[in-house]
């Protein structure tokens, strides 16, 4: 008997994932700030702001310093996203700022360029804790992991 081996769909190319977790690690070169990125292909929720929330705290993203990590949050196949930040960061920057980033990443979502969206959100993230959290060469330190999360 022969059971055919199947092979989940990666999200993102070697290319793509790399191109993303290096958008993480240039923006982190410039602040205490944390960014993760979180990609599944279902939302099991009906508002992806209470997914990515769940995710934020069952990665344990709170626990910074400064209260100022951010999740980027995508499920690709129900075609949902959300940013979520922490009390320092959204404190710092407000409602509006993560409304216009969710829209920047749309511009590419609608484009089906995925991985450039989120390295180019990230990117605009990291400008912002730059801004409000820049980096310390004597106290700052990488408190959460650079890699990509995915879901099932």
């Amino acid at each position: 008997m022969h059971i055919p081996f199947f092979r989940r769909k990666e999200f993102f190319t070697a290319a793509e994932k790399q191109q993303i977790v290096e958008s993480i690690q240039a923006a982190e070169k410039q602040t205490s700030g944390e960014i993760r990125v979180f990609v599944e292909s279902r939302c099991r929720f009906v508002d992806p702001l209470d997914r990515a929330r769940e995710i934020f705290a069952g990665l344990k993203m709170q626990e910074t310093a400064a209260r100022n990590a951010v999740l980027v949050y995508v499920a690709l196949k129900d075609r949902q996203l959300a940013l979520f930040g922490d009390q320092g960061i959204h404190e710092k920057v407000g409602t509006a700022f993560w409304n216009d980033k969710v829209k920047l990443i749309l511009a590419h979502f609608n484009k089906a360029d995925y991985a450039q969206g989120i390295a180019g959100v990230v990117t605009e993230i990291g400008k912002a804790l730059y801004r409000h959290f820049p980096y310390d060469k004597g106290t700052d330190k990488n408190e959460l992991p650079d890699d990509i999360v995915f879901g099932k």
